[in-house]
């Protein structure tokens, strides 16, 4: 019974922003950051719902069940987010283009294409800031910067910017509308739910445009001209 009991206390959900946090604390959002931000695998993983979802349970009680520090969420949210996206640089810097080339992940291939977009579109600095915001393009857009030659200072430079507004400022909302509340305690199942729902609908409308993209692609080869 106790083996079984240990094993449960082991068992993690990634994707549940309050079981990471619940096991690792702040530690589990510097490593949460850090893979989204700089490795490719981490796609997938729930950087804005973990980052509001912590920013909410530093306004509990002391005798909560998740109870964090406020100093301690960003300082590791901004070191894991600074951190992972230089990694990523220097990790498409290092494989150049060829890296690009051999990913087969789908989801990551359209990250990739809206990447390039938003690249072409606002230029280096605004493009690296617009991405952190963006599932999926904030994880694939710091090695293709790399590939792609952004000059090193510059991509420093604009994604600090870019990590600290974004990990700090939706930790900070989190922070604000937990103690804009009276006894959170007694809501955080519900509002928790709520924001992993609209922290999904960013990655919902990305997946569209993922699916919708192949259909368009084939319609305009097939066109006769």
């Amino acid at each position: 019974m106790n083996a079984l009991t240990h094993g449960s206390q082991l068992a993690v959900n990634v994707m549940d922003p309050t079981s990471l946090l619940s096991t690792f604390g702040a530690l589990g959002i510097l490593v949460v950051l850090f893979a989204e931000t700089g490795l490719l695998i981490g796609f997938f993983l729930p950087g804005d719902s973990l980052l509001f979802t912590a920013g909410l349970l530093t306004t509990t009680t002391a005798n909560s069940t998740i109870h964090l520090s406020l100093t301690w969420v960003l300082l590791a949210a901004a070191a894991g987010s600074l951190i992972g996206a230089q990694t990523g640089y220097y990790i498409g810097r290092r494989g150049g283009p060829a890296l690009i080339a051999r990913i087969k992940n789908p989801k990551l291939h359209h990250g990739i294409k809206r990447s390039g977009e938003i690249l072409d579109q606002y230029g280096h600095a605004k493009a690296i800031v617009l991405a952190r915001f963006i599932p999926v393009v904030r994880t694939v857009l710091n090695p293709m910067a790399g590939a792609l030659g952004v000059p090193p200072k510059t991509f420093a430079l604009w994604q600090v910017l870019g990590g600290v507004v974004w990990s700090i400022g939706v930790t900070i909302a989190g922070h604000a509308l937990g103690s804009s509340i009276p006894n959170i305690d007694s809501y955080l199942l519900p509002i928790i739910a709520l924001i992993v729902v609209v922290s999904l609908i960013p990655v919902a409308l990305e997946i569209r445009k993922a699916r919708r993209a192949p259909a368009a692609d084939i319609r305009e080869y097939s066109t006769p001209e």
